[in-house]
């Protein structure tokens, strides 16, 4: 059996790579320390001390990016797991816009849009990905099976897998493993180190959050597959 070993806040964990990957963590906020305090209302994304890691142009362009970068934050950790180049977060927010991905109006941003992003990510780092819009959960754990990371479709209140959410999906994580019996994942806008990464809920739980679809990346170009579709599925700012 493969082991890998990552170091998550001064802690060793041993990760089995068939069924979790060592997949590096990034928060949609610079900050991971602060989230508590920003989903909270306590103190506005804009007063993150480290906000111009980012790639923002002010501190006001980070914070209306930082709540709808879930996605970005995902993509990400991806490339990094996969040793590819990792633009600032703000930078790549403002890349998939270009493609179509967001689609910015005068009270916010619609988006993230799947494919469009999809086809960003292909024709930027040459991954393979693929929009689901029917991914059950049997489904998405073949595709962590078969090598690939999910992006997949939560309501944001996973943070707490023992409430019950008012509806499914709208917030993007990453899921890099599951087992029999739980899933596991990296949450951009989780608020303590315990939902942040490496989260883990029982399947249970996490289909009670899930809406059953998500984005696919794999590190090449993909072949064709029966379950990838168009779609113009999207995802909406993070709520609190």
């Amino acid at each position: 059996m493969m082991i890998h070993v990552v170091v998550r806040n001064a802690r060793t964990v041993a990760v089995e790579d068939r069924q979790v990957r060592a997949v590096p963590y990034r928060a949609q906020w610079e900050s991971p320390d602060l989230i508590a305090d920003i989903l909270a209302g306590a103190l506005p994304a804009a007063d993150d001390p480290l906000w111009a890691r980012s790639g923002a142009d002010s501190a006001q362009e980070y914070e209306f990016w930082s709540w709808r970068a879930c996605g970005m934050a995902c993509l990400k950790m991806a490339l990094a797991y996969w040793g590819l180049e990792e633009p600032p977060l703000v930078q790549l927010a403002e890349e998939a816009s270009s493609h179509g991905a967001y689609e910015r109006h005068e009270t916010g941003v619609r988006g993230l849009i799947y494919a469009p992003f999809v086809s960003y990510v292909e024709q930027r780092f040459g991954l393979s990905a693929r929009s689901c819009p029917d991914l059950p959960p049997d489904a998405l754990a073949a595709e962590i099976s078969a090598g690939g990371l999910v992006l997949a479709s939560v309501h944001a209140g996973i943070r707490r897998p023992d409430t019950t959410p008012p509806h499914r999906g709208g917030h993007l994580v990453l899921v890099i493993g599951c087992t029999g019996t739980e899933v596991v994942f990296h949450n951009p806008s989780g608020d303590r180190t315990g939902n942040q990464a490496f989260a883990t809920v029982s399947r249970e739980e996490f289909e009670r959050f899930y809406a059953g679809r998500g984005i696919v990346l794999g590190p090449g170009r993909p072949g064709p597959a029966t379950n990838a579709q168009p779609s113009t599925r999207t995802e909406s700012p993070l709520g609190r």
